[in-house]
């Protein structure tokens, strides 16, 4: 039986050991896997439809969905329980690692909808752009972190690194990853105390890049273009607009129930970009009201835990994993609504993709593991006045009148 035991520690649903954690990490690991928990089923009921009349298997999506979660939460249990200093050490690793495969989509990957961003391991797709975020928080946080006791050259060096990285997936072309990536990285070094000018040019230098991107690539032009007024061309650019803006509509107060979304068999990317809409339709205003509620609680953790670590990396590496997560499901959100022009990001935990929910959970787990190290770190004060035994002070006080 302690056999067992033993092995039920390595399963995340069997840590005893969370028991011992603080609140927050207890509270952001059980958002987390409520947030898994209800996005298996909203991708089944989005997938089913279309992956019956594709794959003649309405659970296909499904169970590859499943595979991939049962990997990633692995991988989460086991970044929760390694110290975040080992993890750091792993950062530029990764960081280089995954930049290579980047730049290797462009002479192995696969090209779908205009885009190059997946490479083939067998029947596996993997997406770069999405491992390499984990490690990329992990990285800036060390950068930013220390700041000031690099030397300018090192700074320099790996500013370039971080450019070569959003260059990179910019030119795949994914605008929409590239910014999510920059305004993670941004963030990073706002909360760091870098200077507001060079944060200022900074910002200016990424809309540039944003803006030269949407000049140069023709069908990001008419994405913004039709995200203006997307009824104008409802049969073409605005089209996956349109239906997205219904699919919300339809769902009015109550939703019309799960699994029974009508907008999903015409709504294109119905199970990755926006499954938004579908979740919608099916659950209502009232539905996304508590996702909305969901993803403010998850975020108000992970600033608890940013603003009350001791140690600026720890801090950090928090702020970045709640862009990650938080952020890119509210952009997502913005885009199924029509509030931001049509992008391919997809809505972490719920979409479809394995590299995304691998990348997701890691990122959570990182999250976790911050909560966990928040108040680990030792306080040293500048100045710490030694204790004088009453014995001492007699004697202080007595060579006084002696003096005297």
């Amino acid at each position: 039986m302690k056999g067992w035991q033993t092995w039920l520690q390595w399963l995340p649903f069997f840590d005893s050991s969370v028991e011992r954690w603080p609140m927050e990490a207890r509270l952001l690991r059980w958002l987390t896997l409520l947030w898994v928990s209800i996005g298996l089923p909203v991708l089944f009921s989005a997938s089913y439809a279309i992956a019956e009349g594709e794959r003649s298997d309405s659970w296909y999506f499904f169970r590859q969905q499943l595979l991939w979660v049962l990997v990633g939460l692995c991988v989460f249990h086991a970044v929760v329980h390694i110290p975040l200093k080992a993890m750091l050490q792993l950062g530029a690793f990764g960081l280089f690692g995954g930049l290579a495969l980047l730049y290797a989509t462009y002479f192995i990957g696969e090209t779908r909808n205009e885009a190059t961003r997946w490479i083939g391991v067998g029947s596996v797709l993997i997406q770069p752009s999405e491992l390499i975020k984990p490690f990329l928080i992990l990285q800036a946080a060390q950068l930013f972190g220390r700041w000031r006791k690099l030397s300018l050259f090192t700074r320099w060096a790996w500013l370039a690194v971080f450019g070569a990285v959003l260059l990179g997936i910019l030119r795949q072309p994914s605008l929409s990853v590239t910014a999510l990536c920059g305004m993670t990285l941004w963030a990073i070094a706002l909360a760091a105390g870098l200077p507001l000018a060079q944060l200022g040019g900074a910002a200016g230098l990424g809309a540039g890049m944003a803006v030269l991107s949407v000049v140069f690539n023709e069908y990001q032009r008419r994405r913004v273009l039709s995200f203006l007024n997307p009824w104008l061309d409802a049969q073409g650019d605005g089209y996956q607009l349109v239906q997205s803006q219904m699919a919300i509509a339809s769902g009015q107060v109550w939703g019309i129930g799960y699994g029974l979304s009508q907008q999903k068999t015409f709504l294109p990317f119905q199970y990755t970009d926006f499954i938004f809409a579908v979740f919608a339709e099916e659950f209502g205003l009232i539905g996304c009201f508590c996702l909305i509620l969901l993803l403010l609680a998850y975020g108000t953790l992970g600033l608890r835990v940013a603003l009350e670590g001791k140690d600026t990396v720890v801090r950090l590496v928090a702020i970045g994993a709640i862009c990650l997560l938080v952020g890119q499901a509210f952009l997502n959100i913005g885009v199924a609504t029509g509030l931001l022009p049509t992008t391919g990001l997809t809505f972490p935990f719920f979409s479809y993709g394995g590299s995304s929910m691998l990348a997701s959970l890691t990122v959570a787990g990182l999250l976790v593991r911050a909560a966990r190290e928040m108040a680990t770190a030792t306080v040293i004060p500048l100045y710490e006045q030694p204790v004088e035994t009453l014995a001492a002070r007699r004697q202080r006080l007595a060579a006084r009148r002696g003096r005297g």
